[in-house]
């Protein structure tokens, strides 16, 4: 039709316009991205791929199989194509089917089209072509109708759908097929354009846990998180006894269902633990100022003067000193012993909170008087009794957790990760005896010879 070779002669005459803009990149060259002097920037150099951070680079090398200079290309080369698929985009108007790279530096790009008239012009940006049925904005409009649908439907046997621009096709993820085609049928989707995948899932949202924020009781109370542990392949969090009894059910700060309290002891001591369920991932970190992570990598207990502070969802991060260890105080409920008394302020809402010197977890908030206006002093219920009574493995940064399931008996000792050792126990590894100097928790690395500021060779 004349449309149509109008359209063509617009696409020649701007691919004859850019010839010279043609993406290197995409041939996964050496020097992709880098433009002559004088010339305009390369996408690459737009977008500062070169600017990418270590970490993101090692994790693309880490998870991708890449090595280092395959992920350096492969950000440029996604530049690269990022910036051809628009402008092919922008050229073939309603042809155009979406657009892909492929190879471990994505150093291929495809765009598809609705016309095999366009190939010349895909093919003249220096990507490959592929000529489809259906265009991406009919591809979108089936979706969206599928959304539409899907309001009024229960979709969970059928929860995922979306355009894939590879197969030219709607596709359905759906646990029961039946599912998939219900959604289908009730969205007016034609077969010819839609695909049914089966998947055996289904979709979670995810939640961190960090100590320091807040959760609720029984959709009531609120406390605070101390410290997220495990307890095997189980994960959860540590707080105070007094915060909820056995069974009593937990939302997380942002309301959404989050565990269920599995021991509690209150008085006598004021500690407890939540499992967790598996929308909420245990992480190494406590709520710091403004919202920083603190990292969290041992529990070695501090001694009497030493600085410590105090994140809780009611007044956030403060620090004081400890000015006495084994504590017992008594509250209206009862007597509490032993816990760790400091200078560190708190309110209501802030029980449970962590208390951490350093990196190293010291205990979660018990009570205490006065307030964070006028000043005032706290009691925490010391982290490695909590972790040994209920058998627990603090969550922390720097590798293996050390959880008492995976450290086991060391060959010829009795030293174990995952254990609470207290000051004077003694242990053996390597055919030698150690006596522990400071309370904390065995990791893989902290064996006794490593770490001599935690064991002493006798």
């Amino acid at each position: 039709m004349p449309h149509r070779h109008r359209h063509h002669r617009a696409v020649g005459a701007a691919v004859a316009a850019t010839a010279a803009l043609l993406v290197a990149g995409l041939s996964g060259s050496a020097s992709a991205g880098t433009a002559p002097a004088g010339s305009a920037p390369t996408a690459a150099e737009t977008l500062r791929t070169d600017a990418a951070p270590p970490a993101l680079l090692k994790a693309m090398q880490r998870d991708l199989g890449l090595d280092a200079q395959q992920a350096e290309r492969r950000l440029v080369n996604e530049a690269e194509a990022g910036a051809t698929a628009g402008r092919l985009r922008a050229a073939l108007g309603g042809d155009f089917a979406g657009a892909w790279v492929r190879g471990a530096e994505s150093g291929t790009l495809t765009v598809a089209t609705t016309d095999a008239g366009d190939v010349t012009a895909i093919e003249a940006r220096g990507a490959e072509a592929k000529v489809v049925r259906h265009s991406l904005a009919e591809l979108d409009a089936a979706k969206a109708r599928l959304d539409k649908a899907a309001a009024g439907l229960n979709t969970a046997d059928a929860p995922v759908w979306y355009v894939d621009t590879r197969t030219n096709t709607v596709v359905v993820e759906a646990i029961r097929p039946a599912a998939a085609r219900s959604l289908l049928s009730a969205a007016g989707v034609d077969g010819s354009l839609a695909r049914v995948k089966n998947r055996t899932e289904r979709p979670r949202t995810f939640y961190d846990l960090r100590g320091g924020e807040a959760y609720y009781i029984n959709n009531s109370s609120r406390c605070s998180i101390g410290f997220p542990i495990t307890k095997g392949t189980q994960q959860g969090f540590a707080t105070a006894g007094h915060c909820g009894r056995a069974g009593s059910s937990t939302t997380g700060a942002n309301r959404v269902a989050q565990g269920t309290f599995q021991g509690s002891i209150f008085p006598g001591r004021d500690m407890a633990w939540v499992a967790t369920n598996s929308q909420w991932t245990a992480t190494p970190y406590v709520l710091g100022a403004g919202g920083q992570n603190v990292q969290v990598t041992g529990s070695t207990a501090s001694p009497v003067g030493a600085s410590v502070c105090r994140s809780g969802s009611t007044t956030g991060w403060h620090c004081g000193t400890v000015t006495q260890l084994n504590t017992s105080v008594t509250y209206q409920e009862g007597t509490i012993s032993p816990v760790t008394k400091t200078t560190v302020c708190a309110e209501p809402g802030d029980s449970g909170g962590s208390y951490i010197s350093g990196s190293q977890a010291q205990g979660v908030t018990s009570g205490g008087s006065g307030d964070c206006r006028s000043g005032g002093e706290t009691f925490f219920q010391p982290i490695n009794a909590l972790l040994q009574n209920y058998g627990l493995t603090l969550k922390t940064t720097g590798g293996d957790d050390g959880g008492g399931d995976d450290g086991g008996e060391e060959p010829g000792g009795t030293w174990a990760a995952g254990t609470v050792y207290q000051p004077g126990d003694t242990v053996t590894y390597g055919g030698a005896t150690f006596r522990c100097l400071q309370g904390h928790q065995a990791y893989a690395g902290w064996e006794p010879p490593n770490v001599p500021a935690l064991w002493q060779r006798v």
